[in-house]
């Protein structure tokens, strides 16, 4: 028998539980979930994992500044707030990976034992600036002057917090061996730190110099014990990375898991915000290579969400809740606004006027329009019930171009994880389909002698059944192309159209074979049901 294909494995980071899930947050998961989604719509075997890093001082603090444990806190914080976003995003995710099961913290003793064992890991003392919020030593270069209440003191320049100076006994994780192999991997895999921007900083990163990584805390004992000497808890970064390879099997036990290890490592994509591109990017390969493992295909570091200039986040009172944008505009909005918006990879702003602008003029005037206004003449003109086209004309095979063209621009894109250009690909078949009923005006081809009978109902084969069938052939390829983007709203469209009976569930559909049309049977059943996007008021 043949082996089976490798699955697309794609991870969101594991986000900390210090806090609820603001909007950047939700931003990298609807981000992994568009791309693995399109996957799926290729028929392609698909993985996708997000999670939470549950261990660690941050944690430790809030959880005591809470009068909890941080296990306690932990397992609220992810069953009130982490878990329930993803339904809030319509995330469909394949796992949940938590740094305190017991499957991650099996395994990580077991990889971290391994690099001991080899002489991959040493004792030593280390003094040095640390950032509670970043979980990591910071060097001096890193740092900035803080200012006002924080004069004379050293800043993070993420959390824009001071440092504190630690002195520890620590193990330390030879890091600096791998400076010349970690340098030959970019040269040699320049996708391997996606986009250009991320590529070239790291490896100006490397090229400084790298030291050896000081991997365990023994000052406080929220962590996973270091095998050997359970007075030190590990690093959290050195335990939180791993969950990419723990939650698919590594370090397990049984045949199975072993299997989906094998079949699914190593990551195509580990999607990661661009404050966390180091550890992704020099760390994560670092370990890697010392364990003898494949390295991940792909760390691509997109950009941070802004609001007021800022980068979001809970700790500066920037921090917006998802639910407070789809309470409004919905999660099909959320998903659409976000990745439309912003060139992934970039920085990007969100602002409450240009939302509402958008919905109005491009999801409900531009697409759920489009959609109604042409379910609506099907159901006029020839009583609900798709007709046989006619002869088509230069108008109707352009508008298959303008498809075609949309499904290749778009599959490219989303393989270059040009998320915004994938969904503006698609945008150009919404587009053309309103200029195309604008040019054929079926209202006014209604009223033409032959193209309806006595009663008015249209007639098969003629411009007014042509132009409506080739709009709906048009809303069929935008049902395909937009459900990884939109799926409430592109399934709703695929029932509307009526052609589940016919060609089978949305999901099923090749993504390749949207542009073609001619492919909704004549007699297919098209409804005009409730509003896609149903207008707002401006002061929404």
């Amino acid at each position: 028998m043949p082996e089976p294909a490798k699955t697309f494995y794609l991870t969101t980071p594991i986000y900390y539980v210090n806090d609820a899930p603001h909007i950047g947050h939700a931003y990298t998961t609807v981000a992994a979930d568009v791309v693995t989604r399109w996957h799926r719509q290729r028929q392609e075997d698909v993985w996708f994992l997000t999670g939470t890093d549950e261990h660690g001082e941050k944690v430790l603090r809030t959880a005591e500044a809470n009068g909890v444990s941080p296990q306690e806190w932990a397992d609220r914080l992810v069953e009130t707030a982490w878990q329930p976003v993803l339904t809030t995003l319509d995330v469909r995710n394949d796992d949940f990976i938590r740094t305190t099961q017991e499957r991650h913290e099996t395994a990580v003793q077991a990889f971290l034992q391994d690099l001991y064992d080899k002489g991959e890991i040493y004792s030593g003392s280390y003094e040095g600036p640390y950032c509670v919020g970043c979980e990591e030593y910071k060097l001096p270069g890193d740092l900035i002057d803080g200012t006002g209440e924080y004069e004379g003191q050293k800043l993070c320049p993420i959390h824009r917090k001071p440092v504190e100076m630690l002195a520890e006994e620590n193990y330390f994780f030879r890091m600096s061996a791998y400076a010349d192999r970690l340098l030959a991997l970019y040269e040699e895999h320049p996708e391997f730190v996606q986009p250009a921007s991320a590529r070239n900083e790291v490896i100006g990163f490397v090229k400084q110099g790298l030291q050896d990584l000081s991997i365990s805390r023994s000052t406080f004992d929220w962590g996973i014990p270091i095998p050997w000497d359970d007075k030190h808890v590990l690093y959290v970064w050195f335990d939180a990375l791993l969950n990419y390879a723990t939650a698919i099997g590594y370090g397990a036990d049984d045949e199975a898991a072993r299997e989906k290890f094998s079949r699914t490592w190593p990551a195509d994509v580990h999607l990661v915000g661009k404050d966390i591109l180091r550890f992704h990017a020099v760390i994560w390969p670092a370990m890697l290579m010392a364990a003898g493992l494949p390295l991940p295909k792909q760390v691509f570091a997109h950009g941070w969400l802004l609001v007021g200039g800022e980068k979001m986040s809970k700790s500066r009172l920037t921090g917006i809740a998802p639910r407070d944008i789809i309470d409004t505009f919905g999660s099909d909005a959320f998903r659409y606004y976000f990745m439309r918006t912003i060139a992934f990879g970039g920085d990007g702003s969100f602002s409450w006027e240009d939302m509402v602008a958008r919905y109005n003029g491009e999801l409900a005037n531009g697409f759920g329009n489009l959609a109604s206004r042409t379910a609506a003449m099907i159901g006029k003109y020839f009583g609900g019930t798709l007709p046989k086209a006619g002869p088509a004309t230069d108008l109707e095979t352009n508008l298959e171009a303008v498809a075609a063209k949309a499904v290749a621009d778009a599959e490219d894109a989303i393989d270059r994880l040009a998320i915004h250009d994938a969904v503006g690909a698609a945008w150009t078949l919404v587009d053309a389909t309103n200029v195309y009923l604008t040019e054929t005006q079926p209202w006014k081809v209604a009223k033409e002698e032959g193209e309806t009978d006595a009663d008015g109902r249209g007639v098969d084969g003629g411009r007014l059944a042509t132009s409506l069938v080739t709009a709906a052939e048009a809303l069929r390829a935008l049902a395909v192309l937009l459900n990884p983007v939109t799926p409430q709203a592109a399934h709703a469209l695929w029932e509307a159209l009526g052609a589940e009976p016919a060609l089978g569930a949305l999901d099923a559909q090749q993504v390749s074979a949207a542009a073609s049309f001619g492919v909704l049977p004549a007699g297919a059943t098209v409804t005009k049901g409730a509003a896609l996007f149903p207008r707002l008021a401006d002061d929404a």
